[in-house]
């Protein structure tokens, strides 16, 4: 699979960054359109850049307007900074998250999980993305807003899950959420991030979420 393949494929939903300006729909327009095509081709000129070897590191503004065809001003209107725009960068070439059927607790977390493994086969797959997670490791600051922004809503996500799996019913009153939680991810979490050989089997996420829901059960009876 060539780049432009793998880009088009791993195109997903924006995530606006908090604190970043939003357009009025009432406020009369002044000067060039904000439009999704000019943040879509910054995002594409640093995904071109990327491909071509750059380190995150040796990404300034400067340069990625250039390579866009846009003024700085432009980009700064979008994003408070290159942390903000690259944890966008990563957002764009990720598997967008999953809606959640909301039918059950299990359906719910097998949805969860299966969008986990999914994203452990495009990391096996996807050289770039790969490549720009393990940079985003070795700056701090990006690092970090990447887990507020994409990781911790996620993790949030699925806490919620459990909890309202709780209040149904699904698991025994008193369950310690954030716990039972980690019980459910944990083993996805390994076989994707930890074991890049371990086997992603399409039956995976249901084999751990049923196998953790009959261990919870059995404890709280």
């Amino acid at each position: 699979m060539d780049a432009g393949t793998e880009r088009a494929e791993g195109q997903t939903r924006r995530r606006r960054i908090p604190g970043a300006p939003t357009p009025s729909p009432s406020a009369p327009a002044r000067g060039r359109p904000r439009s999704e095509a000019v943040e879509q081709a910054i995002i594409e000129g640093v995904i071109g850049l990327l491909e071509q070897g750059v380190p995150l590191t040796e990404l300034s503004i400067e340069r990625i307007a250039r390579t866009a065809g846009v003024g700085k001003a432009t980009i700064y209107r979008r994003w408070s900074g290159k942390e903000a725009l690259f944890v966008d960068v990563v957002a764009s070439i990720e598997e967008p998250d999953s809606e959640l059927p909301g039918t059950s607790m299990r359906d719910d977390l097998v949805r969860i999980l299966e969008h986990m493994r999914r994203r452990g086969l495009s990391m096996r797959t996807s050289a770039l993305l790969h490549n720009v997670l393990a940079q985003m490791k070795t700056l701090p600051r990006l690092w970090d807003a990447y887990h507020e922004l994409v990781v911790d809503p996620r993790r949030r996500a699925t806490h919620e899950v459990v909890r309202r799996g709780v209040a149904d019913g699904e698991l025994p009153a008193g369950t310690d959420v954030e716990f039972a939680a980690d019980l459910f991810t944990g083993p996805m979490l390994l076989r994707t991030v930890m074991r890049s050989d371990a086997p992603l089997a399409e039956d995976l996420a249901e084999r751990i979420v049923d196998t953790v829901l009959a261990g919870l059960r059995d404890a709280g009876a």
